[in-house]
């Protein structure tokens, strides 16, 4: 196993283009995205009923990387959190080889 770092963002779906654009940028391998996720924060109810726009839809994204990419991530990703909202979470993982 090697040590890794977690990154796990929510997003606004329509930041998920944006983000991911950030994670490119940091050299991260690789990323999942969960689209129309549901979730209360501090600017209210996430329910994604909102079909015509997506502006009420969520994203999550997660990826593995080293600590360097994690720390260009949170920089990066700093300002577009504190213009749109969202959440950032990284953590220390272990990845699993095959």
């Amino acid at each position: 196993m090697t040590p890794m770092k977690r990154v796990e963002i929510v997003v606004g779906a329509l930041e998920l283009s944006e983000v991911s654009g950030v994670l490119d940028q940091a050299g991260v391998p690789g990323y999942t995205v969960l689209r129309d996720v549901t979730g209360k924060g501090d600017r209210g109810d996430r329910t994604g009923d909102d079909a015509l726009t997506g502006a009420l839809k969520n994203g999550y994204i997660f990826c593995a990387c080293n600590e360097t990419q994690a720390r260009a991530v949170a920089e990066a990703l700093r300002p577009v959190l504190q213009r749109v909202g969202g959440v950032c979470l990284i953590t220390d993982c272990m990845w699993v080889e095959h």
